[in-house]
């Protein structure tokens, strides 16, 4: 194994700790107790959501329009336009930032979301690795444009197998990266990873996971869809697209954007767009599902019809003080 002291520390983000974490699946009600227990417990909120970081995309994501913030300061929303690229190092660096900047105010840091990846870097820590090589990455893009990208691949491979298996084929920038690290490192990228995949509570924080049975969180994600329509997801997917033409890669490819924009290319009925949409979703709440299920020691919160966001909040209270 790479040894980290051996290394540039700025290259490295640890756990994000002394710091309260909410989390659960699409519909499950974490904005609004974010904002119950922020007003409880003075903090203020980070968003832990991978598309809410683009502007205009707002009803899709179910982004918290300024009324439903309840005075709380939110962070990390609306930081790029949706034809520009966000990397995962990019969120974890600017978390780090504001956590800090919240906490030389006073308040205490609320991290809320469901997106899987940008919990796990707070959570377990992340490996930035060296400032890029712009001389390299440009050599790397002749390379590609002379002899192809399967040679890229062929090449990473050689270095870093691991890496060349966990990245799609065609994406040169992350087969790049991964060159770049093992390059300026003299270890592969896979390897220096593996130091931050220990799945656990970071020190001085308390983490909670919103725990639905899976018919009523089927039947809240219809619901959240249809009343995404009635708000204009549409209108709004169509008003970026005047804007902006195509989006970017990655703002593209989220729910209820994905598909209005298949839609609206004439790909797919308008029969099929509300439930490919319902689908979809459900699919991504499967996946969170399977990641909170290998995070035991997040504190479950059982949700139901009937239970009420002031009793959640009562909860967290209580379990915090303990």
């Amino acid at each position: 194994m790479p040894n980290l002291s051996s290394i540039d520390r700025s290259w490295i983000r640890p756990p994000l700790e002394d710091a309260i974490y909410i989390t659960g699946p699409t519909a499950s009600g974490k904005s609004r107790l974010a904002v119950e227990v922020a007003n409880r417990l003075n903090a203020e909120i980070l968003s832990v959501d991978s598309m809410a970081v683009y502007r205009g995309m707002d009803i899709g994501t179910a982004k918290p329009r300024p009324d439903e913030r309840g005075g709380i300061p939110h962070y990390l929303i609306d930081l790029v336009d949706p034809t520009d690229d966000y990397s995962v190092s990019q969120f974890v660096v600017e978390a780090h930032d504001r956590a800090q900047e919240i906490r030389s105010r006073g308040k205490r840091v609320l991290l809320v979301g469901g997106t899987p990846l940008y919990l796990k870097t707070l959570l377990c820590g992340m490996f930035l690795g060296p400032p890029a090589d712009w001389e390299f990455r440009k050599q790397v893009d002749e390379d590609v444009a002379v002899y192809g990208i399967e040679a890229l691949r062929n090449r990473l491979l050689q270095v870093d197998p691991l890496s060349a298996h966990k990245i799609l084929p065609n994406d040169v920038r992350r087969m790049a990266r991964a060159l770049e690290v093992a390059r300026a490192t003299g270890v592969p990228l896979s390897h220096w990873q593996t130091q931050f995949e220990k799945l656990a509570i970071p020190k001085n924080c308390h983490a909670f996971v919103l725990s639905w049975e899976r018919s009523e969180l089927h039947a809240r994600v219809n619901d959240r869809v249809d009343s995404m329509f009635r708000a204009g997801l549409l209108e709004e997917v169509k008003a970026l697209v005047e804007k902006y033409g195509l989006l970017g890669r990655t703002a593209s490819q989220a729910v209820g954007y994905k598909e209005s924009i298949e839609f609206l290319n004439g790909r797919i009925t308008e029969s099929m767009l509300r439930d490919q949409v319902k689908a979809h979703t459900r699919q991504f709440v499967r996946r969170q599902e399977i990641w909170f299920r290998s995070m035991p020691l997040l504190k479950k919160l059982t949700a139901t019809d009937r239970s009420s966001v002031a009793e959640h909040a009562d909860q967290i209270e209580s379990l915090i003080s303990a």
